[in-house]
């Protein structure tokens, strides 16, 4: 997998100078225990975070703090990181043990994103901080654009809050259907793990899901 980094390279448009940054990016623990990604992925992370937060407090003047941090959780978590990562078809390239490749690790949300931190923290000791804000900036440029076409709404703030909690998902269940076809009132569970479930009302099933969420964020005092 590691013998064709050009297409990677070219993927991020940039091309290393030390290719020992990017060979240690893109081995996995489970190849390597000692020599592995882990302290470049820290790294990577701690870099994001800033140069995400430097963007939307330049571009959110006057926005509040919490609309911000909303914002910035969405931008980092682990979703976002997989998803650019699937974009520059990152799972291609990454060095794993024999019992993580049998099981498609390549393919797990967890260690792409770990894995696009690490080439993000193997950018920045290569070329050093502007180089990595920019193809950060590039990269999740669409990111960004999405998110200002849609902004964060209760249903994801309580998936992305639930997985960086426990890495688990709430559980959505429609328990009745009521009303004439034209008009009906869909009812809505969601269950997550000791915490107070909710049953929520609405005229599709994903109105009432939505509600589900507001209201699960509520009862269960989950700052929002």
């Amino acid at each position: 997998m590691i013998n064709n980094k050009q297409k990677l390279q070219d993927a991020i448009s940039y091309q290393f100078t030390e290719d020992k940054f990017l060979t240690r990016a893109l081995t996995h623990k489970s190849y390597d225990k000692t020599n592995n990604n882990e302290q470049l992925e820290f790294l990577g992370d701690r870099i994001l975070g800033l140069i995400i937060a430097e963007k939307l407090f330049s571009d959110n003047k006057n926005s509040n703090e919490g609309l911000l941090d909303k914002k910035f959780s969405k931008l980092v978590n682990k979703l976002t990181c997989a998803e650019i990562a699937k974009e520059i078809s990152l799972g291609d390239y990454i060095l794993l043990g024999s019992t993580e490749k049998a099981s498609e690790g390549n393919k797990k949300t967890s260690i792409l994103a770990d894995t696009c931190e690490a080439i993000l923290g193997a950018i920045y000791l290569d070329a050093g901080f502007l180089k990595t804000k920019e193809i950060i900036l590039k990269l999740w440029h669409q990111q960004f654009t999405l998110l200002d076409e849609n902004p964060i709404d209760s249903k994801s703030f309580l998936q992305e809050w639930t997985l960086k909690s426990a890495n688990d998902l709430p559980q959505y269940k429609v328990i009745s259907k009521e009303g004439p076809d034209h008009n009906p009132v869909f009812k809505v569970e969601i269950k997550y793990k000791k915490f107070l479930s909710v049953i929520a009302k609405g005229a599709s099933i994903k109105e009432a899901e939505m509600n589900a969420a507001t209201k699960f964020i509520e009862k269960n005092k989950i700052k929002y």
